[in-house]
């Protein structure tokens, strides 16, 4: 049974850092792309990043180029998001999702939500004074 699992939201001042994992059971990364999504109250979820876990390969929604930067540890079946520089326009719920994929390429195709099966629970980031 695929699982996955957030952690590692909270409350941060704007320019802060926050690392998010996502930790996987029941698969292996290799095989899967994993994606960050996040959606703010009243807004549609909407991609953020993704990585692939079979070869690394990696995408970034512009408004996150230069600040968040996604890694993954497959001996951990763990996806991290390191996000840097945070704004108040970066709250949200974030959630970790899985497709099963071999990417051979980027693009922004593969940050739509509906490709996306298997769905963690969601972690709130919240950027404030």
């Amino acid at each position: 049974q695929v699982q996955l699992v957030e952690s590692g939201g909270g409350l941060v001042q704007p320019g802060g850092s926050l690392t998010l994992s996502c930790t996987a059971s029941g698969f292996t990364l290799d095989g899967y792309v994993i994606a960050w999504f996040r959606q703010a109250p009243g807004k549609e979820r909407s991609g953020v990043s993704y990585i692939s876990g079979s070869n690394g390969i990696t995408y970034y929604t512009d408004s996150v180029k230069g600040r968040f930067t996604i890694s993954r540890d497959n001996a951990k079946s763990a996806v991290h998001l390191q996000m840097n520089d945070l704004k108040p326009e970066d709250t949200a719920v974030y959630y970790c999702a899985a497709m099963r994929l071999v990417l051979v390429r980027s693009g922004p195709m593969y940050l739509n939500p509906k490709l996306y099966r298997s769905w963690g629970q969601g972690t709130q980031v919240t950027v404030s004074l």
